[in-house]
């Protein structure tokens, strides 16, 4: 029988030493493999959109947005290929009465979203990202990653760091459009880790829209919107970085119909928040009986006392009153404004719960997940899920988990969620693994670490720091104006000093430990990853940034 052994290799059939066989045997020995057969990998697992309707705000509240996300990890271990975003929204630039293509052909936007069309408004330009678990994350946290992207041309181009995109490439300077503004927070490129040990914290953060860096004319139109990224955690607030204006107009240089149509010129519109299920594999079964069986990953999600998950809280709209004009007469020589955002610019907007419905296997509707969980309006700014009792467990100290369906049955055009108990043997599903990604990779920078990295380069370093993810980034102490990402951004001599005197006194004045927007009515803050809390070198205590130029697995 030694022959038979060789028949099947990871789920593959092999006729070497295959005797030759004829009649009833040889048929029956097939089948009898076939119905034992590995299950098949693929990747088209779950998909859709855990969401929820947010009240548009009143015209005025166009200039910036922010939310409180819950943290955890949603997976026991990585898996490859990988892709859920944790609650989160998107920023569009307000082109909703435009009719003709902001888009040109030759962007991924226009020549494979025609159902976007004709204007391509909402897949234009997008500032998105948040906290999540990522296909493109090469080290891989505990608990979720919060990372920055830019769509700034028709995802061409997807601007996430200062100088890698969403995907780790590193990116040309001339494409370089994040500035580092923070003095005392690194930004990995493979994104911002939070504590090992965060399950079910809120996460805030916010873009703001700041008139940081004068209107251009030339090359092209460009507006003075600088969208700032701010943190509000338990061991880091206030402004970390912002998207340079000039990313934004490059693509409208040979493209006039996009002209003062991005987001360095208009309102930005954020009226939606979403968990997105994006890349989940899925094993498959063969056939058994008249089904076939799929499992995706245990996905699971921290519980409350009340069997409830808080997934997005206190989504906020917010007008040039809350910052934007403080920052704007400090600029023209008026008060430094302390930072915190004024809340009579604030519009708190009320949410709304979108029934449950996900795809699975094929985008298919899959039926009976709501046996499990449910959507729920938690109080009226509060988003979230509401959990069967019986499909919650206890997990860690004070914390309970519940467990999203694993196991879906296909039969006759039909797609249910069922239980493990419910899947027959036969399957080879229980005991079939998911594959681990690669953490080998390293993120390089650019041209070498030349051109933009070293002209005029660093004032100190390299530094290291060794993050929860077992990654290590390489990073250097810049003067802020002198980063890589601020090198092809147009600006005159006068322009940089003025931007660098701002900043001098922002890195004086607007500290970490003071509060910029409003904290959450409900929940605990989450921490951040302490490794990513730097301090500058003596002499570089204002001023300086430091920039991330690799990042490596440890050891490497």
């Amino acid at each position: 029988m030694r022959w038979l052994c060789s028949i099947v290799d990871n789920g593959r059939f092999s006729f070497s030493g295959l005797p030759f066989y004829t009649g009833r045997v040889l048929p029956l020995l097939f089948a009898a493999i076939s119905q034992d057969s590995t299950p098949q990998l693929k990747h088209s697992g779950l998909h859709g959109y855990i969401n929820a309707s947010v009240q548009n705000p009143p015209a005025e509240f166009g200039y910036g947005v922010s939310l409180y996300s819950t943290a955890w990890p949603l997976l026991e271990k990585p898996v490859a290929g990988f892709q859920i975003g944790l609650a989160s929204t998107w920023i569009l630039p307000d082109n909703r009465s435009i009719k003709e293509p902001l888009v040109p052909h030759g962007t991924v936007a226009r020549d494979s979203m025609p159902e976007r069309g004709p204007s391509f408004w909402t897949v234009f330009q997008t500032i998105e990202g948040g906290l999540g678990f990522w296909a493109s994350n090469r080290y891989f946290a505990p608990t979720a990653k919060f990372r920055m992207n830019g769509s700034v041309d028709g995802y061409n181009h997807e601007v996430a760091t200062s100088g890698w995109d969403f995907y780790g490439r590193p990116l040309p300077g001339e494409w370089m459009g994040i500035a580092q503004l923070s003095s005392r927070l690194l930004i990995p490129p493979d994104g911002v880790t939070l504590a090992g040990d965060t399950c079910g914290q809120l996460f805030g953060y916010a873009w703001m829209a700041l008139p940081l860096i004068p209107t251009k004319d030339r090359p092209v139109k460009t507006g003075n919107q600088c969208w700032t990224a701010f943190l509000n955690t338990a061991n880091f607030r206030g402004p970390v970085a912002f998207y340079i204006p000039s990313i934004w107009s490059k693509m409208s240089q040979n493209h006039p119909p996009a002209v003062g149509r991005g987001l360095d010129a208009l309102p930005g519109l954020a009226n939606s928040g979403a968990i997105e299920i994006g890349g989940v594999p899925e094993l498959v079964s063969q056939k058994v009986g008249e089904a076939t069986y799929h499992r995706i990953p245990q996905i699971q999600f921290p519980v409350d006392k009340d069997g409830q998950t808080v997934l997005m809280h206190n989504m906020t709209a917010y007008s040039k009153q809350a910052l934007w004009n403080q920052v704007e007469s400090w600029m023209n020589g008026g008060a430094m404004p302390s930072g915190r955002f004024d809340a009579k610019g604030a519009f708190l907007a009320p949410l709304k719960a979108n029934p449950l419905v996900v795809e699975q296997g094929g985008k298919e509707r899959a039926s009976g997940v709501t046996d499990w969980v449910n959507t729920a309006t938690l109080d009226e700014h509060t988003f979230g899920l509401h959990w069967n009792p019986a499909r919650v467990s206890q997990w860690k100290k004070g914390v309970r988990k519940g467990e999203f369906p694993a196991y879906y049955r296909h039969q006759e055009g039909q797609i249910q969620a069922v239980d493990a108990s419910s899947v027959p043997e036969g399957s080879r599903l229980k005991f079939a693994t998911f594959p681990s990604p690669d953490t080998t990779q390293s993120y390089v920078p650019s041209e070498n670490g030349q051109g933009v990295w070293t002209t005029p380069g660093p004032r100190s370093g390299p530094y290291k720091a060794k993050l929860v993810d077992g990654s290590v980034v390489t990073y250097y102490w810049y003067r802020f104006i002198d980063q890589p990402a601020l090198q092809n951004a147009g600006l005159s001599l006068a322009e940089k000093a003025k931007l660098q005197a701002l900043v001098e006194k922002m890195h004086r004045e607007w500290t970490p430990e003071k509060q910029y927007m409003a904290p959450p009515t409900r929940g605990t803050l989450a921490s951040l990853d302490k490794a990513q809390l730097v301090k500058p070198p003596k002499g570089l205590e204002v001023g300086y940034v430091p920039i991330a130029m690799r990042q490596d697995p440890a050891g490497k």
